[in-house]
C-alpha cells in the first residue's frame, strides 16, 4: 500500500509540514528509514537519530519539530499516531472463505461461509465459527466452543470445550485456552484432583500472545473482558477476572480467583497471588510481587533493581538483619518512653 503524506496527515489528525504529495509505502526506525518511509520520534534518547534521519517524514510533537531535518507530521502523541498509521499500512490479511480438504469438521459444527479453515484443523461437535474468522493450520477447537466474527487464530492454537471468544479476537500460535486450572486437595499427603467444570469467556477485541495459557474456571468461569491485551508466555489461573482494556506484559503469572480491574498495566514477570483484588487503573512495575489486594489506583513496585554482586551480597546481609534491628529499635523506644513517664 502507498499513501501520500497528505492522506497520512488526515488519517492521524496531524499538522503537516512539507510535500503533501510525497508517497509513503512503509514505516521504519529513525536510523534505518529512507526515501518512501516514515518514522516517529517519542523518546529523547533517540534525538541524535532524529537529527540525522533520512526518512521521508517523521511523526513527532511540535516541541521536537525544530530538530527534524525532513518533512514533519506533528501530533500530540507520536507513539499513538504511529500505531494508527501502522494499522493503516499493514492491515491484517483478509480471510479467503473455504475449508481445507485436510480439516476435520464435526457434522454438528456451524461454520460461517465467509470463514477460512486451514490445513489439519479439528473442529468439535456443536462448535461455532463466526463470519470472516480465520483459523490457521493445526488449530484444535473443542466441542461446544464458540468463536465470534472476524477473529484470527494462528497455527496450533488450542481451544478446549465450551470456550467462548468474542469478535475480533486474535490468538497467536501456541495459545491454549481452557485447560484445567490447578485445583487439588490434600488428603493425608496425597493430592486429589478437583474437576474444573467452568470454562473461559473472552470478550471482543482481545489479543493474546504466543504460548500464553488461560485456565478454565473451577466452578464459575475465567473472564477476560473486552479490549484486554496479553503478551507472550503469560499464565492466567482458574477463575481469574481481567477487566476491560488492561494490558499484561510477558511472563506474568496470575494465580487463581484474582480480580484485576480495568485499564491496568501489568509489567513483565510480575507474580500475582490468588484470591486478591486489584483496583482499576493500577500500574505494576516489572517483576513486582503482589501478595495482597491493591485497593487504590496508582503505580506500584517491589523487588530490587540490578546491581553489582558485591553490593547485592552486602544488601542481602543487611536485609536479613532488619527484623533484629527493628526489634532493638522498638525496645529502645519503649525504654525511652518509660523514662519520660
Amino acid at each position: 500500500m502507498k499513501l501520500s503524506l497528505g492522506d497520512i496527515a488526515e488519517h492521524i489528525s496531524a499538522k503537516f509540514y512539507g510535500d503533501s504529495q510525497r508517497q509513503i509505502h512503509a514505516i521504519n526506525t529513525l536510523d534505518k528509514a529512507s526515501e518512501g518511509e516514515v518514522s516517529f520520534f517519542s523518546n529523547r534518547r533517540y534525538l541524535s537519530a532524529l537529527k540525522s534521519t533520512t526518512a521521508s517524514a517523521v511523526i513527532l510533537s511540535e516541541d521536537d519539530r525544530k530538530h527534524c531535518p525532513v518533512d514533519s507530521l506533528v501530533v500530540d502523541n507520536p507513539y499513538l499516531a504511529y500505531a494508527k498509521l501502522a494499522n493503516l499500512l499493514y492491515p491484517d490479511q483478509e480471510s479467503i472463505p473455504g475449508i481445507h480438504s485436510s480439516a476435520d469438521i464435526h457434522d454438528t459444527a456451524t461454520i460461517h461461509p465467509s470463514a477460512q479453515i486451514g490445513a489439519q484443523v479439528s473442529v468439535g461437535k456443536n462448535a461455532m465459527i463466526g463470519e470472516g474468522t480465520v483459523i490457521g493450520a493445526g488449530v484444535i477447537i473443542g466441542d461446544g466452543a464458540i468463536i465470534g466474527r472476524h477473529s484470527r487464530l494462528y497455527p496450533n492454537v488450542v481451544l478446549y470445550k465450551d470456550v467462548v471468544l468474542g469478535d475480533r479476537v486474535k490468538l497467536h500460535s501456541g495459545v491454549i485456552i481452557g485447560a484445567d486450572g490447578f485445583g487439588i486437595a490434600n488428603e493425608n499427603g496425597k493430592w486429589l484432583k478437583i474437576p474444573q467444570v467452568g470454562t473461559v469467556e473472552i470478550g471482543n477485541d482481545v489479543e493474546i500472545g504466543a504460548n500464553t495459557t488461560i485456565d478454565r474456571g473451577a466452578l464459575g468461569n475465567t473472564i477476560i473482558a473486552d479490549g484486554v491485551k496479553i503478551d507472550n508466555q503469560v499464565q492466567v489461573g482458574h477463575n481469574v477476572h481481567i477487566g476491560k482494556d488492561t494490558a499484561v506484559a510477558g511472563c506474568v503469572a496470575i494465580a487463581g480467583s484474582t480480580h484485576i480491574g480495568e485499564r491496568c498495566m501489568i509489567g513483565g514477570a510480575c507474580g500475582i497471588s490468588g484470591h486478591i483484588e486489584i483496583a482499576d487503573d493500577v500500574v505494576l512495575m516489572a517483576m513486582s510481587g503482589v501478595n495482597n489486594s491493591i485497593k487504590e489506583a496508582g503505580v506500584y513496585a517491589s523487588g530490587l533493581p540490578v546491581m553489582d554482586v558485591k553490593t547485592w551480597r552486602k544488601n542481602v546481609v543487611s536485609f536479613k538483619q532488619l527484623y533484629l534491628l527493628n526489634t532493638r529499635l522498638r525496645r529502645l523506644e519503649d525504654n525511652y518512653t518509660d523514662k519520660e513517664d
